[in-house]
């Protein structure tokens, strides 16, 4: 709503600019660092002041004179060396907030139809580690951001099956430890875990004798072509941990429209069609002599962006036919954006149910099915049939106007070249909304790598390779037994044992989504992170469970009221008739600063920047537990002081409901 609002000060004060000085000015309209001074103010005198020829302020007082004021202000004054400041009719605000919706859809031409957000995409070959998580909560607090902005967003997680990753866990299965296809079907749960410790162990064998990376390779060739028992196996270790790894986020809330597999695009010649058209318009050439002689390359010395690389021409296929990964993301972002000329074969993964199985829409009870990219109905997977014999009830994916690719920011260099292939290919728009959402890696404090069994005072990073890291489910275990520690301790009933009641574990689930999706979403995306359990699941900071605990916190004040036979709920018109005397300043602060939740929200999804969101969340609470006890609610006898602070509350809550929602932090219904 205070977007709104600048948007009427700005219209009116370009009008009165025009009407009386005679200038095409913009002015800009900003919120004043003292509440006494106004909520919105405007420097626009000053930056006239040399154009104009005349003072500051007397361009100011003019300006107020012949200004019409806009609706939803009280009062126009001039401040300081000539600021114009604008008084909101704080009654009448506070009541147009308790009636509006905190971040609604917003208009703009110049929004893309459809969003496609890529993320998680982990390698199917072990288990889920802790640095995947912060690559699923931002790619999931995105989606949830441009979904609640009324933006169409399809949300993908590639699985890349064919890739070395899988090829070493096979060889690991098949030729160090001699298992047959039967042997690995049959083996327990955790798989993933298994499968953990195949993959270093695999590692370490390759490295007592290079000869048996010929093993690798003739794996890799296996699982392109798609025939053999290195296939069929493969298939297997994919998919197993394929549903192992949704298992895992589905624990943090978090889902997916479509799950693309890499097999299917070899399969189905994707790469082939892309290829194609690189090779028609120029944009790769054959080489013939030097380290690349027999490779398709496509040259990159040209681009200012590729300027001063040893090496700037990049390899799409080798001298021995394989194809680089950065062929096939050309040609997988080609079909993204509807641009490769063919399509997939999809079908629900498991009949659209979770590996827990629950559907989507019972796990997050957020609305009914629907059967669009983007809604709460099953889950869809690629599958290579070709036949159109496919179920016809599946959304038309791909063809997004934007894609954003969720991946860390060592992968920057390779998300260049993807967009040099759509401009080589003419695609200059596309190449343009080719966005790379990059962000740091994830290491753990030395705190809770020791309370995870890791020696050491520093802080631990991983790495996949080595079998160094802390699986996610792991850390969500953790993250759950301390959860329910706490609770114990402060009912006091003495279960600090981590035996619970189902009331207790689905809060101590709560809690410990709440600490981990917030910790992650907190961070600006510049900067390394260490993860810390004890400062994540603390009830007080910037946490997770402090966002929850205020919500509880300010629910039961409604709650008391209806107790004790008391309004428990102000509506728009009772607000409006109360006086203004009923609005301090420090409860007004806190209604003005929910009002720019939605201003946060655009804001955050416009520059990839989601800490926005979990700051201003903070904010909220932190605002509302400083008045908390100056402004007494359930023991004001004053009729219209009672209205007015239960009218503030009702605005933060529903507010910071909001905000959770879109940064997936669950609210339970008591703490």
């Amino acid at each position: 709503m205070l977007q709104r609002r600048k948007s009427l000060v700005a219209d009116a004060l370009r009008s009165a600019l025009s009407g009386t000085f005679g200038v095409d000015h913009e002015p800009t309209v900003e919120v004043p660092p003292q509440r006494r001074l106004g909520d919105l103010a405007s420097p626009c005198a000053l930056h006239l002041a040399r154009e104009l020829r005349q003072a500051p302020r007397r361009i100011a007082e003019r300006l107020v004179e012949a200004l019409d004021l806009p609706p939803g202000f009280d009062r126009v004054t001039v401040e300081g060396p000539g600021y114009v400041n604008f008084h909101l009719d704080r009654t009448g605000f506070a009541a147009a907030m308790l009636d509006a919706v905190p971040v609604a859809p917003s208009a703009g031409a110049d929004q893309p139809d459809k969003v496609i957000v890529e993320h998680t995409n982990i390698n199917p070959n072990k288990a889920a580690h802790i640095g995947h998580l912060r690559n699923a909560v931002l790619g999931d607090v995105l989606a949830r951001a441009l979904r609640s902005l009324g933006r169409t967003t399809e949300v993908q997680n590639y699985i890349d099956d064919t890739g070395v990753q899988v090829a070493d866990v096979v060889v690991g299965f098949v030729d160090l430890r001699g298992c047959s296809v039967a042997d690995i079907e049959a083996l327990p749960e955790p798989f993933d875990y298994t499968c953990w410790d195949v993959y270093s162990e695999v590692g370490r064998w390759y490295g007592t004798d290079s000869a048996r990376l010929e093993l690798r390779r003739r794996t890799l060739y296996a699982l392109e072509s798609g025939r053999g028992r290195r296939a069929e196996a493969g298939r297997l270790v994919a998919r197993r941990i394929v549903s192992r790894h949704l298992a895992t986020m589905g624990r943090i809330d978090i889902d997916y429209d479509l799950l693309t597999r890499e097999s299917e695009i070899l399969r189905l010649d994707f790469f082939v069609a892309a290829f194609e058209q690189l090779r028609q318009s120029g944009a790769v050439r054959l080489e013939e002599t030097g380290k690349n002689a027999g490779c398709w390359v496509m040259p990159l010395s040209e681009s200012q962006e590729f300027q001063g690389l040893e090496d700037p021409d990049k390899v799409i296929v080798r001298s021995d036919g394989t194809v680089t990964y950065v062929g096939k993301d050309i040609a997988y972002q080609l079909w993204k954006f509807g641009l490769l000329g063919r399509d997939f074969e999809y079908e629900p993964f498991r009949d659209g149910t979770r590996p827990d199985g629950t559907r989507r829409d019972e796990r997050r009870g957020h609305g009914p099915s629907r059967e669009e990219p983007g809604g709460e109905g099953p889950l869809w997977e690629t599958a290579a049939s070709s036949t159109g014999s496919g179920p016809k009830q599946a959304p038309a994916f791909g063809a997004g106007a934007r894609v954003i690719n969720v991946i860390d920011a060592r992968q920057a260099y390779l998300q260049k070249i993807v967009r040099a292939g759509l401009e080589a290919l003419g695609h200059t728009r596309e190449a343009g909304e080719s966005i790379h959402f990059a962000y740091e890696m994830v290491a753990l404090s030395a705190r809770t790598a020791a309370q995870l069994g890791f020696s050491g005072d520093a802080v631990l990073e991983m790495s996949g390779r080595k079998g160094i890291g802390v699986k996610a489910d792991d850390l969500l275990d953790q993250l759950e037994a301390k959860s329910r520690a706490e609770i114990a301790a402060r009912r006091g009933d003495g279960d600090t044992e981590g035996k619970a009641d189902r009331d207790t574990e689905l809060l101590a689930r709560q809690i410990a989504t709440a600490a981990l999706r917030f910790f992650m979403a907190r961070a600006t995306t510049t900067r390394v992170i260490a993860f810390d359990i004890d400062e994540a699941t603390a009830f007080e900071g910037e946490t997770g469970p402090y966002l929850q605990y205020s919500i509880v916190r300010a629910r039961n004040i409604r709650r008391r009221l209806a107790e004790e036979g008391l309004p428990h709920e102000v509506g728009g018109a009772r607000a409006a008739q109360l006086p203004i005397e009923a609005w301090p300043d420090d409860l007004w602060d806190l209604v003005l600063l929910a009002s720019g939740c939605q201003e946060t929200v655009e804001r955050a999804a416009t520059t990839l920047e989601l800490s926005l969101i979990a700051r201003h969340a903070v904010n909220l609470a932190q605002k509302f537990h400083a008045i908390y006890h100056r402004h007494p609610i359930l023991h004001e006898e004053n009729a219209d002081l009672r209205n007015a602070r239960l009218a503030a509350t009702q605005i933060f809550v529903r507010s910071l409901e909001a905000l959770a929602e879109i940064l997936g932090v669950p609210l339970p219904e008591r703490m």
